[in-house]
């Protein structure tokens, strides 16, 4: 089989084709016949070593499978082989065939191409956590940080869903302020310029947001949490803007009723299993019926995953970038 790896740290460039021995399922896991691959962000990190965390080499970039179930491993409870499924945090997953947990898979509607259905593994799922951890309540003011990114335009949809009064988007670039407003969102404000955070008191009337949706991290961080209104909540879920650095923050900048948590698609998805089979459920549903719109920016050859990570790194993309076997 064909499998994307690199042995050394940089640009996308050190990306390689290699020819790799078929995986083995092992207990509670399953070999899956890739139909396509959601590339996200923290691949490029990874591969360039700017990520806040260790990165070994050779590195083979994970990432968001949807493909058909081939083989169960022994003793393991899932889906018949043949069946259709999407999965998240997939280790390897630049390649022809992935070895998957069978916990992390859901079942996909065939009526749902592969390219949409990348966004039921991670960036959907993380969506819905970054919105329950949020606690979104009717009426709210919403700042969704990077609201035209792989996760950003879910969010922000989700938000308005979940009964959102004013979803405020940031953006890196101008270019993305149309997307930004197509997909649910009031307003749109460049997170680059310096006064943006000025911006958004005005549109606010100085009186500031109750959420701030934060992926970016960095000097965003900490603006971010000077809007919040008295009881405001920031959710941390990202560093897409950290370049290797974290945002560090005193603890008596948290005294003005602000509430602070992080989370991570691992920790929601162990924290209530019963609870994230619903909500599973219910982003296949929103998916298939367009309730929730999946925007593809590029959907390219598995070959070719340096130009994939040339486009999320270039800040352009509008939605998920796709690889396909």
């Amino acid at each position: 089989m064909r499998l994307i790896s690199y042995h050394e740290h940089g640009s996308p460039d050190v990306l390689r084709v290699e020819d790799a021995p078929v995986p083995s399922p092992g207990p509670g896991q399953l070999l899956l016949r890739t139909e396509a691959v959601g590339v996200n962000f923290i691949e490029t990190q990874m591969r360039g070593n700017t990520a806040p965390f260790p990165s070994p080499l050779p590195g083979r970039p994970g990432g968001d499978v949807v493909g058909r179930v081939e083989v169960l491993g022994p003793e393991t409870d899932g889906p018949a082989p043949g069946t259709r499924v999407a999965a998240f945090g997939v280790p390897a997953a630049y390649a022809d065939q992935v070895v998957v947990e069978a916990e992390r898979v859901l079942i996909v509607p065939e009526g749902i191409d592969a390219a949409t259905a990348t966004a039921l593994g991670s960036t959907a799922q993380t969506a819905w956590s970054v919105l329950d951890a949020a606690r979104v309540a009717k009426g709210d003011t919403v700042l969704v940080h990077a609201a035209a990114g792989a996760i950003g335009h879910l969010v922000t949809q989700l938000a308005k869903l979940r009964g959102a009064g004013r979803v405020i988007g940031t953006v890196g670039s101008p270019a993305k302020a149309d997307f930004v407003l197509a997909h649910g969102a009031d307003d749109v404000i460049d997170y680059r310029q310096p006064d943006w955070a000025d911006k958004v008191r005005e549109l606010t009337g100085g009186q500031g947001v109750d959420v701030v949706l934060d992926s970016v991290e960095g000097a965003v961080f900490k603006d971010g949490l000077k809007l919040l209104k008295p009881y405001g909540r920031l959710v941390y879920y990202g560093f897409a803007g950290a370049d290797g650095e974290v945002a560090k923050v005193a603890m008596t900048e948290l005294l003005g009723l602000t509430y602070v948590v992080g989370t991570s698609l691992d920790a929601w998805a162990k924290a209530d299993p019963t609870r994230v089979a619903e909500a599973r459920a219910e982003l296949v549903r929103m998916v298939a019926s367009g309730d929730l719109r999946v925007a593809v920016h590029a959907t390219l050859p598995l070959t070719e995953a340096a130009e994939a990570h040339r486009v999320i790194e270039n800040r352009t993309q509008l939605g998920r970038v796709v690889l396909v076997p």
